[in-house]
């Protein structure tokens, strides 16, 4: 990366505006951003980021381009499709996936850029929106080594931790893998603090004792005690929606390898009815809530 590279940044949500904001920030060239959402644009307009109205405005002359999307169908329409990258970039561009989606669509993805001269790596995050807005998230890349070499010092810039997985597509699978820990993890607490709660534990004791022993965890200290044990689940957080989406890529992967992913069915499971109940958008540790018996189906007033 060189100061005289040129940056684009498409998709403005809970996780690409800290992203982008702190890129801006960071890097001594300008960075363009867009997002369809005019109120996510008007988010970062205290920032170093150059708005722009349009994705063609926003690649229009870049080196490299960001891209933080919901999954791999908005991903694949904007390289891909009508209109897409593959039309309005130049030969040599850069273009970076930080969004979530799953092996097979990142390599689509890469095959179609490459037979327009572009190059691609899967970089999805992890992490919370306030470690993104820290600049504090992990970042788990696919790619060659020159591309991973030059993308370094720019994901240095919204990351603490980077990691080279391999070539195309192994990005995707470290981080579906990390989500589905993470998701499997947060079932199987909920499961625990429900009984615990029933066989007269208080859940801040459970989670105290457990954090001192051999049971505890990130998700636990996380997930557990700052969400789950005070039954607050804030909005603009990852949802069970989410969820699913990622649990499902996890799923794809787990039968393209022949392995049966038993576990990560059953979170699946688990995760389908809390949105089922009326809960999908709100942010997925809210399961306890399912789990626990307090949250009824249809009911997603509840906390």
């Amino acid at each position: 990366m060189t100061a005289a590279d040129k940056v684009g940044f498409i998709g403005l949500g809970v996780m690409g505006g800290p992203m982008c904001r702190n890129m801006a920030t960071r890097n001594g060239a300008e960075v363009r951003a867009f997002d369809l959402n005019p109120a996510a644009r008007d988010e970062l307009r205290d920032s170093r980021a150059v708005l722009v109205d349009s994705v063609a405005d926003a690649v229009r002359d870049a080196d490299i381009v960001f891209l933080s999307l919901p999954g791999a169908a908005q991903v694949e329409a904007l390289c891909c499709g009508e209109g897409g990258l593959t039309s309005l970039g130049r030969r040599g561009l850069l273009v970076v996936d930080l969004s979530t989606t799953t092996v097979a669509s990142a390599r689509a993805v890469a095959e179609r850029l490459a037979a327009a001269g572009m190059g691609f790596a899967d970089a999805p995050v992890a992490r919370t929106r306030e470690a993104a807005m820290r600049g504090e998230l992990s970042i788990m890349v696919g790619g060659d080594d020159a591309t991973f070499a030059r993308l370094r010092p720019l994901l240095g810039m919204i990351a603490t931790d980077v990691t080279h997985c391999g070539p195309t597509g192994t990005g995707q699978a470290v981080k579906l893998i990390n989500n589905a820990l993470v998701f499997e993890h947060v079932a199987a607490l909920a499961e625990m603090m429900a009984i615990g709660e029933r066989a007269g534990v208080a859940p801040a004791v459970l989670l105290d004792a457990v954090s001192r022993g051999s049971g505890d965890s990130f998700v636990l200290r996380n997930h557990g005690m700052k969400a789950m044990l005070p039954r607050v689940y804030p909005e603009k957080s990852f949802s069970a929606s989410y969820v699913l989406k990622d649990l499902a890529g996890a799923l794809e992967l787990a039968a393209q390898t022949g392995v049966s992913a038993r576990v990560t069915e059953t979170a699946r499971d688990y995760y389908a009815e809390l949105v089922k109940a009326g809960s999908g958008s709100r942010y997925f540790p809210m399961l306890l809530e399912l789990v626990s018996g307090r949250l009824a189906p249809g009911d997603s007033t509840k906390p």
